[in-house]
């Protein structure tokens, strides 16, 4: 099980509609329960990104670290982290 601190799941209820057409939570608690079952990652760079991204298979060739951070999965905390959900 992954910890989601208050941050992470601000920065999700906040952006979550990049991803999804529809709000999938409303609180921090359903927040919490729907990372967890699709088991989304907290990383501490951008360069964890892209590891990430490598070890999931994604093809990166053409892809820079910009490109990768626009990514709909990709969400920017803003203290240097990201949260990567797939959808």
């Amino acid at each position: 099980m992954h910890e989601y601190d208050e941050a992470v799941l601000a920065c999700f209820l906040k952006k979550q509609g990049q991803l999804f057409p529809e709000k999938v939570a409303k609180s921090p608690e359903e927040a919490e329960a729907f990372l967890e079952e699709c088991m989304a990652v907290v990383v501490n760079s951008v360069r964890e990104v892209w590891e990430y991204f490598e070890e999931a298979g994604l093809d990166m060739e053409g892809a820079d670290e910009e490109g990768i951070l626009e990514a709909d999965e990709v969400f920017e905390v803003g203290d240097g982290r990201y949260l990567i959900v797939e959808g």
